[in-house]
C-alpha cells in the first residue's frame, strides 16, 4: 500500500509529465523513474506508466483536436494499424531480445534533436509531403507502435519527426497527430497488461489526475506558442532522454 503523500507526490509528477509529453513527448521519462522510486518492480512500473499516461494524452489529443490541429478520419488508417503494432508488440516483448535499442534509439534520439535544432524553415507552416499522407501514415503507425509495445522510449519523438520530414506538417498539427496515435498505441499495450494485473492502481489513478491537468495545459501552450516552444523542447527532450538510456539505462 502507497502512503498518501507518496501518491500526492506521484500526482504532481503527472501533472509535470502530462505537460511536457502534450508539448514534445518523453513525459515517461520523468514518470517511470518515480514510479520505480516509490518501490513498484519495473514491469509493473511500465504498466502503471502506459495507464497514467493516457489520460494526459487523451486530454492533449483532444485539445489538440478541438483546436483543429487533426482530422481523425484521415487518422482512421493510421489509428488501426497504430494499435495492431503496439498490440503485436506487448504481446512478444518477452520473448525477444531488447538490448540492442538501448543503443540504436538513443543515436536516433540525438539525430532528431540535431534536426530539429538546424533544420531550416520548422515552423507551424505546412510544407510540400515527400510521401502521400493517406497512403503511408498508417504505416508509420503500424512501425512506430510496434515499438512502443516493445520498448517506448521516444515515441512521441518519433511519430513527430515522421510528420515534419515524411509528411511536411507543421510543428503544432504534427504534435496533434502524434498525440492522437501516442494515445493509440498506449491503449493497445494496455489491452495486454490490464488483464495480467500488472497495473499498480493507487499509482495509476493518482498520477492520472495530474495527467489531465498537465495534458489540458500543456496542449493549450503548444497551440498557442506553436513552434517556437514545441522546437526547443523536442530538442531538449530528445537529448536528455538520449543521455538517459546510454548512461542510466
Amino acid at each position: 500500500m502507497l502512503d498518501p503523500l507518496v501518491l500526492l507526490a506521484l500526482a504532481g509528477v503527472g501533472l509535470l509529465a502530462g505537460f511536457v509529453d502534450a508539448i514534445a513527448g518523453g513525459g515517461g521519462m520523468i514518470a517511470l523513474p518515480a514510479l520505480l522510486s516509490a518501490g513498484l518492480p519495473p514491469v509493473a512500473a511500465l504498466a502503471t506508466n502506459k495507464f497514467q499516461s493516457v489520460f494526459g494524452t487523451a486530454m492533449a489529443a483532444a485539445t489538440y483536436w478541438r483546436g483543429g490541429f487533426v482530422s481523425l478520419k484521415a487518422l482512421l488508417p493510421a489509428i488501426a494499424l497504430t494499435y495492431a503494432g503496439s498490440f503485436l508488440g506487448a504481446m512478444i516483448v518477452r520473448q525477444i531480445d531488447t538490448s540492442l535499442l538501448n543503443i540504436a534509439v538513443p543515436v536516433a534520439l540525438i539525430g532528431i534533436a540535431l534536426y530539429f535544432l538546424f533544420a531550416p524553415n520548422l515552423s507551424d507552416v505546412d510544407k510540400a509531403a515527400r510521401l502521400p499522407f493517406r497512403l503511408l501514415v498508417p504505416v508509420l503507425g503500424l512501425v512506430i507502435g510496434f515499438y512502443d509495445g516493445i520498448f517506448g522510449p521516444g515515441t512521441g519523438s518519433f511519430f513527430a519527426i515522421g510528420f515534419v520530414m515524411l509528411f511536411g506538417l507543421g510543428l503544432t498539427r504534427a504534435s496533434g497527430n502524434t498525440k492522437v496515435l501516442n494515445l493509440t498505441s498506449n491503449l493497445a499495450a494496455l489491452t495486454v497488461f490490464i488483464p495480467a494485473g500488472d497495473v499498480v492502481w493507487p499509482a495509476a489513478l493518482a498520477m492520472a489526475a495530474g495527467q489531465l491537468a498537465g495534458g489540458y495545459i500543456g496542449a493549450r501552450t503548444g497551440i498557442r506558442y506553436g513552434a517556437k516552444i514545441i522546437r526547443p523542447l523536442v530538442v531538449l527532450i530528445s537529448i536528455i532522454l538520449a543521455a538517459r538510456l546510454l548512461f542510466f539505462g
